[in-house]
């Protein structure tokens, strides 16, 4: 059965965590809703590992239209929410109705999937105390001091929270999106 997914990002968003879970959720049958704090064109970024580096690199990425604007998210219309990486979280974190949306799926019982940066949005939001969760390394901190058990595995299911590492988990990460989805 065919799902709606809202993908929440905004200008610095990961393009290629973005692009994937657009391609992906399309090519199973699902309808993926880009939110973003208004809808219009987005300038994403690329992470990437350099030797030599001591955290990631940021470049231009591919830009992603959103779909719609938080202020007219409607939750009941969606079956699920993934909350991309990049550093978009760093200030979606901040904007009241992002968290609003988040805790609303929590509270539904919805799957709520993360990725990278976007545990920042699910630290804001309260949502991570006794969970066990994965993220980028450099936010790790961040989700242990909500209350979180960080896994060093690419992908983690806890429940209706899936989380994921890096764009380098996208295998192990949609594996256990899809068992959510399909569940």
């Amino acid at each position: 059965m065919s799902k709606k997914i809202l993908l929440v990002t905004g200008d610095s968003g990961e393009s290629y965590e973005t692009l994937y879970a657009l391609h992906r959720f399309e090519e199973a049958g699902h309808e993926p809703v880009v939110a973003a704090p208004s809808a219009r064109r987005l300038h994403l970024v690329m992470h990437d590992f350099e030797p030599g580096w001591d955290t990631y690199i940021e470049r231009q990425g591919y830009g992603v239209s959103a779909d719609i604007a938080f202020d007219d998210v409607s939750v009941d219309e969606y079956d699920a929410v993934l909350l991309l990486g990049g550093r978009a979280p760093e200030f979606l974190r901040h904007i009241p109705r992002v968290i609003e949306i988040v805790r609303e799926f929590a509270s539904q019982r919805k799957p709520v999937f993360s990725i990278c940066h976007g545990i920042q949005i699910l630290v804001a939001a309260n949502l991570l105390q006794g969970r066990t969760v994965t993220c980028y390394e450099h936010v790790r901190s961040e989700a242990e001091r909500a209350g979180a058990t960080y896994s060093t595995k690419q992908a983690v299911r806890d429940g209706n929270i899936v989380s994921a590492q890096t764009w380098e988990s996208h295998p192990q990460f949609y594996r256990r999106v899809f068992e959510c989805l399909d569940g």
